[in-house]
């Protein structure tokens, strides 16, 4: 399955699963039917008083105007999830590691006019389906991507270290119980992450957690055993907050 690596503001990179075309295909389709209902209401309100084909034509680009502004909306108020996308379990991010701004909602919703509307959506289909970020052209040059939210890549912590009772553990940092069970996330994505491909970058990613990790904590010695010490991090997390 395709995968990309986003690396976050933390410089630590997380590997993602990419939504498929085929789910956001669905995704799509799913709006596409909501859009339908709230058009057909309006245009049932106003048949009587379409009395040419120019009114049809006002409200055939009536259409696209609330289906523009249903994505819009939608992915801007809800952080890259319209309904159809929600229902799917993919969600529009930023390829840098950064939150989507509002100019990048536009720029994803302005090229939908390419992407979908004037070549019934082949052109969207045959970018994403070639890019190996599975991007159409709005993605492009948005630098976006849709991820899976459900991916077999999320870690859990229950996959980390099992540890039955607090007697099993003597507790290092107990300032650790400050941080979420994301941030633990994180710090295992690093630690796999390095495990997997041991490279200067990655060494390098340890080391910014450590030292981000070192700084929260107000720990002022640095440890020898960088990997130990977010397995320890991790496992004290664990057993305060379970």
């Amino acid at each position: 399955m395709p995968t990309v690596d986003i690396t976050t503001s933390q410089n630590v990179t997380i590997e993602y699963e990419l939504g498929s075309v085929w789910e956001r295909v669905f995704a799509s389709l799913i709006d596409a039917t909501i859009v339908l209902i709230f058009w057909s209401v309006i245009f049932a309100f106003f048949i009587d008083g379409v009395g040419s084909s120019y009114g049809f034509i006002f409200l055939y680009f009536l259409l696209f105007m609330i289906d523009l502004a249903y994505h819009f909306f939608f992915e801007w108020y809800k952080n890259g999830q319209s309904p159809g996308k929600m229902a799917m379990g993919i969600k529009v991010v930023k390829l840098d590691g950064s939150e989507p701004r509002l100019t990048d909602y536009v720029t994803r919703t302005s090229f939908r006019l390419l992407d979908i509307y004037l070549t019934l959506g082949m052109l969207g289909t045959f970018f994403a389906s070639g890019s190996t970020k599975s991007q159409r052209l709005g993605d492009l040059v948005a630098n976006t991507g849709v991820i899976k939210l459900r991916s077999k890549f999320h870690l859990k912590l229950s996959d980390i270290k099992k540890i039955s009772t607090l007697e099993d553990h003597e507790v290092t940092y107990p300032a650790i119980r400050q941080f979420s069970e994301k941030d633990m996330l994180l710090i295992k994505s690093v630690i796999s992450r390095y495990n997997k491909y041991r490279n200067e970058s990655h060494r390098n990613a340890v080391k910014s957690t450590v030292t981000h990790m070192m700084e929260k904590l107000e720990i002022k010695e640095r440890p020898k055993d960088s990997i130990k010490f977010l397995k320890t991090l991790i496992t004290d997390y664990i057993v305060l907050t379970r």
